[in-house]
């Protein structure tokens, strides 16, 4: 009988002690492939969510809370821009593409973020290599909406539907106007599968998303303030009504009399428009390029009070580093500390155990095994009960996470890959083995010094 087939024999005599002190290892191990898989998907999330663009433009404030807010719509707006202001920055010559971007209200339904953007939007990669993919198509129409993976399947709302917005996140103001859905997200992974895209022309149409006349006024000020530095706020109304008046020069009767009936739906004019943020890619062959670009574009609009340029990339990466870094550290060192219990608690089943095996020992040692062969039974039977207890642990780990990932998908929309497996995983398995021979030496040993002769003779 060989050695493995003797240390498992004599776990099965200790059935329920050995039970107790593997599964002891399954939890930890268990706890461990959870926090290292859940937070390898966070990171995958973050990473590719921030990957698609290389600056995000707004307001002068926390640049976390830019990146959180643009991108993974956590967290509320700093401020707003003016919509000159986009004009400006998708004119300059360095800016490939700039996406603008207006966020603030909410779905009735389900309380799904609402972002106001252009079609282009989903012409760019959200990241690296990966493009949107869309059963329907994306909104032409300024009462057109496409609605994530997540929003769809949780609200069951399809191709069709319409849909109704609550002002800026407040449960008693329901706009009255209505989108309808034009196009369906496939999952991506990334909390556009949450989020609700309406046609900018229409998200500005809605009662309640024009800028006060004074207010605004005062933002046209510090942005441009040698074109309004000195106006009024009569004198832009008039000026207001004035390229109004022109615009519609030359209509019909039948035509005027139709805008003057719907003028608020017809002709906003870009002075009382804003914008939350602005998505930049910019122009260059390589990585290097756009990244010297964006470098100097960023530094360039972050000089004055007007706005911030910040590198989404960067931010996440800080974030990952000293925060959900910190958090994963922690998390795996008290998993670690579990496992290093789990490992004493089967030193002390298995030494514990020693003083009713010394008869047993004895007659090996009799009937011929020498000490090197009863020492590596004690080791082979602290290496078989962490081994399968780490085994265990793995599968119990995935399990989990299999799950979970249905809840942690609705209620986040991150997509948790049970069969996803990080590298550091790897690396437990011979950790538990190191930590099995370690624990079962001094056992091992007090086996290896068992007296024949005292023992039998007692």
């Amino acid at each position: 009988m060989n050695l493995l087939a003797i240390a498992s024999k004599s776990i099965r005599q200790r059935s329920l002690a050995s039970s107790l002190t593997a599964l002891s290892v399954a939890l930890g191990v268990t706890l461990m492939v959870t926090v290292l898989v859940i937070h390898g998907v966070v990171q995958e999330m973050f990473s590719q969510s921030s990957a698609g663009y290389d600056l995000i433009v707004g307001a002068k404030g926390s640049k976390l809370q830019l990146v959180l807010n643009t991108i993974y719509r956590v967290s509320q707006p700093i401020e707003n821009l003016p919509y000159q202001y986009y004009e400006e920055v998708k004119e300059d010559k360095r800016v490939k593409l700039a996406i603008p971007m207006a966020l603030g209200d909410t779905t009735e339904e389900g309380g799904f973020p609402i972002v106001g953007t252009l079609p282009h939007y989903f012409a760019q990669s959200y990241s690296y290599g990966k493009k949107f993919r869309i059963r329907g198509q994306v909104m032409q129409g300024k009462w057109h909406a496409v609605i994530g993976a997540s929003v769809a399947r949780q609200n069951n709302w399809d191709i069709g539907t319409k849909i109704k917005l609550v002002h800026g996140g407040m449960d008693d103001h329901v706009h009255d106007e209505e989108f309808e859905v034009v196009g369906v997200l496939a999952p991506t992974g990334t909390p556009n599968d949450k989020t609700v895209f309406a046609h900018l022309s229409g998200f500005y149409l809605m009662d309640g998303h024009d800028k006060p006349m004074g207010e605004a006024l005062d933002r046209l000020k510090l942005f441009y303030p040698e074109e309004y530095g000195n106006m009024t706020v009569q004198q832009l109304e008039e000026k207001l009504k004035m390229e109004d008046e022109a615009s519609h020069e030359g209509e019909t009767e039948e035509e005027h009399a139709a805008h003057a009936g719907h003028a608020h739906a017809h002709s906003l004019p870009d002075e009382l428009k804003e914008v939350t943020a602005i998505l930049v890619v910019m122009k260059g062959d390589t990585i290097g390029q756009q990244t010297l670009r964006s470098a100097k574009f960023s530094a360039e609009l972050s000089e004055g009070v007007k706005a911030q340029a910040v590198n989404p990339a960067y931010e996440i990466s800080w974030l990952m580093q000293n925060i959900v870094g910190n958090v994963r550290t922690i998390m795996i060192v008290l998993t670690a500390m579990i496992i290093v219990v789990s490992g004493i608690s089967i030193f002390v089943s298995i030494y514990n155990s020693m003083a009713d095996r010394r008869k047993e020992i004895a007659i090996m040692r009799a009937l011929g095994a020498r000490r090197q062969t009863v020492f590596s039974i004690i080791l082979a039977e602290s290496i078989v009960l962490c081994t399968l207890g780490g085994l265990v642990g793995f599968v119990l780990g995935h399990g989990m996470v299999f799950i979970a990932s249905p809840i942690v998908e609705s209620q986040s929309g991150f997509i948790l890959d049970p069969m996803k497996f990080e590298p550091i995983e790897l690396v437990l398995l011979p950790s538990l083995i190191a930590l099995a021979s370690l624990v079962g030496f001094i056992p091992g040993m007090t086996a290896y010094r068992t007296d024949v002769a005292k023992t039998l003779g007692g």
